[in-house]
């Protein structure tokens, strides 16, 4: 008999930590938390999501509930009353979680570095997994960010060919 995990066999755990991976980087939900900043980094969040730039072709999806999102897309420097917030916004995420810092202010403070009421980057709070500079970032560095993040998450053998469909001329 195959050796079981929790009660299932190997290979139909495999099986099933596969398709879970693949629905992670296929289909990843994205939750937006804004810790303080000026919004010029919210809009152009908004602005990936529209038509025109539209990072919904790669299947992000913005969701409102943290407990259902994959990815935390966190923007501003973040505040005394935002810290305990963006804390409890990412325990309540399900694990694995990913973190993207959006924009100068979310990455050093920015423009706000200094401030008595700043207690600092997003990374002084929460693991970061992307950073996207820019004040604010262009939606295409927004994308690129998340398409880095979901490169990331990929197994090595797919990350080689998706870089090689990627190369010019290489397999379509």
């Amino acid at each position: 008999m195959a050796a079981t995990v929790h009660g299932l066999p190997a290979a139909f755990r495999r099986a099933l930590e596969a398709v879970a991976l693949w629905s992670r980087v296929n289909s990843p939900w994205l939750v937006h938390f804004n810790s303080g900043s000026c919004n010029g980094c919210d809009i152009e969040i908004l602005a990936t999501l529209a038509p025109r730039w539209d990072l919904e072709r790669f299947g992000a999806k913005l969701w409102g509930s943290p407990r259902h999102a994959d990815v935390l897309v966190c923007t501003g420097p973040v505040t005394r009353l935002a810290r305990e917030r963006l804390v409890r916004v990412y325990e309540q995420m399900p694990a694995p979680k990913f973190v993207v810092a959006v924009g100068s202010c979310g990455i050093t403070g920015g423009a706000f570095h200094g401030c008595y009421n700043i207690v600092g980057d997003i990374g002084d709070v929460v693991p970061v997994d992307v950073y996207v500079p820019g004040c604010p970032p262009r939606p295409e560095a927004i994308i690129d960010g998340v398409i880095q993040l979901l490169t990331r998450l990929r197994p090595p053998k797919a990350r080689r060919h998706a870089a090689k469909a990627a190369a010019p001329g290489g397999a379509a």
